[in-house]
């Protein structure tokens, strides 16, 4: 999505629900493991600029691995 609930928020004034309503299956996936991954990070004490770097690179990977997944465009047709 690339963008702060409160930017979606002020970009989507009409919607009702939330910028994850709005989400694909594979983003609510790769977010899922973000935030997991996110609290062990922050449990091994990395600071907010390291998490962040590795979050974003690990995110990218994951959403393109779920995107070209022929067994997962099995499963939404």
């Amino acid at each position: 999505m690339g963008k702060t609930a409160k930017q979606w928020r002020t970009e989507n004034p009409t919607t009702e629900g939330n910028i994850r309503d709005e989400a694909t299956i594979e983003q609510l996936v790769v977010l899922s493991n973000m935030e997991s991954i996110n609290a062990v990070f922050i449990s091994q004490r990395f600071d907010q600029s390291q998490r962040l770097i590795q979050l974003n690179k690990m995110a990218i990977t994951q959403m393109k691995s779920l995107l070209n997944s022929p067994t997962l465009k099995k499963l939404k047709t």
